[in-house]
């Protein structure tokens, strides 16, 4: 591999985050990259590199389901056979949070090309950002107040993060690169939102359309787990209710549901095109940058099948700006630091961040 930026992302994939040595067994499995999502460049370094190292390489491209079906049980049959599974397909994204998964412990790639690979997203070292991670759902855990802003009005609070007894083991298989804290329930929380540009959905099904277009700034109140109401553009309001009636329709449940949010804790990751240009390519790949706040709404369940965006969030943490317009400040987060210090990659992408996100010429996130 001639590209050192790549080897060494390649390398922080399989033998960081993957644990794999000489003689091991991987099986990659791959989505067609006529669909625009992943591109074979990436299968390709990866192989490649797995390869040099010694390790037995498997590769098979498998059917993308826009619903998600059940994995078949051949399937899964190999992926127990083989001692880690690399899903370079969206399939790995709908069966994050499929705890029959755990024990498999497959890992999935939200790096989907080999540039975004040998960037600083995919070379910062993995098991800094883990716990990068871990520091931040311990603060979120123990905090009194939490309060999110952002610079078109956004303005809501609750405590801190009631996360699940068990702890903050938030899905059932390995995400390379680490680039999220664990969702806080919405539980406790209350205020209103505001949705620039369009709604979008969540990588747990793909349905048409995908993508709902926003003339104007749309405020989405609510309140613990329910969206209390729309308000804004005339339009705007029209379409976002018949749009989640229809989703809720779809899917049978609850539309006006809000279970969990969460922000990027990567600087690294870049979405470097519009996202209108493909809104399911943006909304799979370019949460992890610290420029964005998700939610997860319709649906009670993570991650819903509805995504509420949120560009440049300050989130106060007990009165403390620990994001700052969308820029993730380590030193407020209890050894953040000492992370930073032992983790050259890491602060290197700190100190460099990404900017782009998907933001449209005017700096938004657009429709057009």
């Amino acid at each position: 591999m001639r590209n050192p930026d790549l080897r060494t992302g390649a390398e922080n994939l399989l033998l960081e985050c993957g644990g794999l040595k000489a003689g091991d067994r991987l099986l990659v499995l791959c989505e067609d990259p006529s669909l625009g999502y992943y591109y074979a460049d990436l299968c390709q370094a990866v192989v490649d590199c797995a390869r040099q190292h010694g390790i037995e390489t498997s590769v098979q491209t498998i059917p993308f389901d826009p619903m998600g079906g059940a994995l078949p049980d051949g399937l899964i049959a190999s992926m127990k056979s083989a001692d880690r599974t690399l899903f370079l397909s969206r399939t790995g994204d709908q069966i994050r949070f499929d705890a029959g998964m755990s024990d498999i412990r497959p890992i999935m790639s939200y790096v989907v090309d080999a540039g975004m690979l040998a960037s600083g997203f995919g070379r910062a070292d993995y098991f800094g950002f883990v716990a990068l991670k871990d520091a931040v759902n311990a603060l979120m855990a123990t905090a009194t107040r939490i309060q999110v802003t952002c610079p078109l009005g956004t303005d809501f609070s609750g405590p801190g993060a009631a996360y699940p007894k068990a702890g903050a083991a938030d899905v059932s298989v390995a995400r390379f690169p680490m680039s999220v804290f664990a969702p806080v329930p919405a539980q406790g929380f209350s205020g209103t939102l505001i949705q620039d540009g369009f709604l979008v959905g969540t990588g747990s099904k793909f349905y048409e359309p995908y993508g709902c277009t926003l003339r104007e700034p749309l405020a989405v109140h609510f309140k613990d787990n329910t969206l209390t109401g729309f308000s804004g553009h005339q339009m705007d309001v029209h379409c976002a209710t018949m749009h989640y009636e229809a989703v809720g329709k779809m899917f049978d449940l609850d539309p006006m549901t809000m279970h969990s949010w969460h922000a990027g804790i990567h600087p690294g990751c870049a979405y470097p095109t519009p996202a209108y240009e493909n809104y399911e390519r943006w909304s799979g790949s370019a949460f992890g940058n610290p420029r964005l706040l998700h939610f997860h709404t319709c649906g009670d369940y993570a991650p819903g099948e509805i995504s509420l965006n949120v560009l440049d969030p300050t989130i106060r943490v007990d009165g403390v700006a620990v994001w700052d317009k969308g820029v993730l400040r380590p030193e407020t987060i209890p050894g953040g630091d000492e992370i930073l210090d032992r983790h050259p990659s890491i602060k290197a992408v700190f100190d460099a961040p990404e900017r782009q996100v998907g933001q449209s010429s005017d700096g938004r996130l657009s429709a057009k």
